[in-house]
């Protein structure tokens, strides 16, 4: 994939009228803990609850006419799906989604709200995205795949963009890493603008093959654990290691303890809902995993789609 600044800002062009502009906000109480200026990218209050919307949205607008006619599929641990259902929804266009057994409820039922037929199948995303690739067969549809695309990727970069156009001066950017389409894309428009920003991957431990990979500088395989970060859940694409090698920093990794603490401590500090996925940055500042120590932070909060019980339940053991 050859991506380029000027591709993120066409994505941007198009999509701009369908999307929110969530707000950046600073956080007094997480600076003053690192000692460095910390804000949030609040991609939670995104349409479906989650950037996914954009990546969705430019590849949707993009397809051909036949395309459209026949419909699109995809697979997903619920973001992506919803981000699907609601772009196909906005043109018209008929849309099949696979999840896994694990997806909370919240997600599935929004992607049913949302038009589309609800397919679960297999116990991981690996698994549904592979029963999605033969169903596209059969069905003669247009698989979206949810990281590994050059549009879907621009489209989640519009998210850099958007930041760096409003306030260009930070010094790093700390961005959930699931399956590298997000922060592939944000990378390549953070980078383009200023290639002095440090861009940072955060994975969970239970989901780390981006933190092995990246330091392999190749595909490695490893251990997969339930996590709490279900978004980031699953295995990663070559074409995106690569883009990773070039743009992207480093990658830390975070423990389930601590994500739950970070949702807890969101709830509790701002009274946000935020679903694990979204919740890694702010586990790696509160738990010092990078040295921001003076300086300007942008931290991705990458969405919200959490259970309420499930949220209830971390805050109520103490996160």
């Amino acid at each position: 994939m050859n991506i380029k600044l000027h591709d993120i800002f066409l994505a941007n062009n198009r999509i701009r009228s369908f999307i929110e502009k969530t707000p950046l906000l600073y956080s007094d109480s997480l600076s003053l803990m690192s000692e460095g200026e910390i804000w949030f990218k609040l991609e939670n209050l995104q349409k479906t609850g989650s950037f996914k919307i954009r990546g969705a949205l430019n590849k949707i607008i993009l397809l051909s006419d036949v395309e459209k006619r026949n419909g699109v599929i995809t697979a997903s641990a619920g973001n992506h799906a919803q981000g699907v259902a609601l772009a196909a929804k906005s043109f018209g266009i008929s849309v099949k989604v696979v999840v896994p057994k694990t997806t909370p409820n919240t997600k599935k039922s929004s992607i049913e709200r949302l038009g589309a037929e609800l397919i679960i199948y297999g116990t991981n995303y690996d698994e549904a995205e592979s029963y999605a690739y033969k169903l596209a067969q059969g069905f003669n549809m247009k698989y979206i795949h949810a990281f590994e695309d050059a549009d879907v990727i621009c489209g989640q970069g519009t998210i850099g963009l958007e930041c760096l156009l409003e306030n260009p001066d930070f010094d790093i950017i700390l961005v959930p890493a699931g399956g590298g389409g997000l922060i592939s894309g944000i990378a390549i428009a953070a980078k383009s603008i200023n290639p002095n920003i440090k861009v940072i991957g955060i994975q969970s431990k239970a989901s780390p093959p981006w933190y092995y990979s990246f330091k392999a500088k190749e595909l490695v395989d490893v251990t997969y654990k339930p996590s709490i970060a279900d978004g980031l859940h699953g295995g990663i694409g070559k074409e995106n290691l690569n883009i990773a090698l070039e743009y992207i920093d480093d990658f830390v990794l975070v423990t389930e303890k601590e994500i739950e603490q970070a949702m807890s401590w969101l709830a509790t500090e701002y009274h946000y809902m935020i679903e694990g996925s979204g919740a890694v940055g702010v586990a790696a500042l509160l738990n010092k995993k990078i040295n921001v120590k003076g300086q300007k932070v942008l931290n991705l909060i990458s969405g919200g789609n959490v259970d309420a019980r499930a949220l209830a339940d971390i805050i109520s053991k103490g996160g």
